[in-house]
């Protein structure tokens, strides 16, 4: 675990703005942005600001944060999308993509072509339909807070 920042993650150059990414959320411990390759229009994910590769490396206190702030994000991406749930994950090590604790925030919708772990990607039509997506969402979480 790292602290300060990983000069080769992805997800800390994101943080720190060297990397661009649609970013729907910031505060002093958290960030969220949009998948770039989404199961669903409004797949996000929520990482932590400093260098945390998993769940058990969290401290207490940025734990309750990154927790709230999901809580926040996930009501704001269901409502945004329309959504009928969400589907919220983490992974640890294995399938972990990018080592940095990152939360998925996947909108579904009954019958939306999700089986188990095999799924197909669903990318944004172009740059303005990932923008729009990303402002909705921006959106709510402001008439949330």
């Amino acid at each position: 675990m790292t602290r300060s920042g990983d000069t080769k993650c992805l997800f800390c150059s994101i943080s720190k703005g060297n990397t661009d990414a649609f970013r729907v959320f910031k505060d002093d411990s958290t960030l969220c942005f949009l998948d770039k390759r989404p199961l669903f229009p409004g797949h996000c994910l929520l990482i932590p600001t400093v260098h945390i590769e998993t769940l058990n490396d969290l401290d207490q206190e940025t734990l309750g944060t990154i927790f709230r702030n999901l809580q926040l994000i996930n009501r704001a991406v269901e409502k945004a999308m329309e959504a009928e749930g969400t589907f919220v994950a983490i992974n640890n090590r294995i399938s972990q993509s990018v080592p940095h604790l990152h939360i998925h925030i996947v909108p579904r919708r009954k019958k939306d072509g999700l089986k188990g772990f095999f799924w197909p990607r669903n990318p944004y039509r172009d740059d303005k339909h990932m923008r729009d997506t990303g402002k909705k969402i921006k959106k709510v979480i402001k008439q949330l807070c």
